[in-house]
């Protein structure tokens, strides 16, 4: 049997949702219910990462960043994401634009945009992000 009869055969079984993703859980989580990594550069935690009801992947965590520091170099990525400040001052840079940042700042960055954060603050940044792909 050819090869493209295979795929034929099978079709029909692709409209169906994966068995192994499970969508995210209806849940209200606090920091101590989620994923604590402690990195060189702050706190990092994740309250939720998986596929949802309508997106192939969410991710909400929270960073409490360290003075001085940022947990990389600007990166892009293919989610699109928010950043929301809450505690302390740094600086934003979208796409080799420097936008500074203090508690109620928001963040908004298409997929695959140069994006960064460093704590300019003399005590810890903390912010929040959400990123997901449809």
């Amino acid at each position: 049997m050819s090869r493209r009869r295979e795929l034929l055969k099978l079709a029909p079984f692709a409209l169906l949702p994966a068995a192994a993703a499970a969508s995210l859980p209806n849940a209200t989580l606090g920091p101590k219910q989620a994923k604590l990594t402690k990195e060189p550069f702050g706190d990092l935690l994740i309250y939720f990462d998986g596929p949802t009801d309508q997106l192939k992947s969410m991710t909400a965590g929270s960073l409490r960043l360290n003075a001085g520091q940022t947990p990389h170099a600007p990166h892009q990525h293919p989610e699109e994401e928010f950043m929301v400040v809450t505690e302390g001052t740094g600086a934003i840079s979208m796409e080799g634009k420097i936008t500074q940042a203090a508690p109620g700042s928001m963040m908004y960055c298409a997929a695959g945009k140069l994006h960064g954060i460093v704590n300019t603050g003399k005590t810890p940044l903390l912010f929040y992000f959400y990123k997901w792909r449809a």
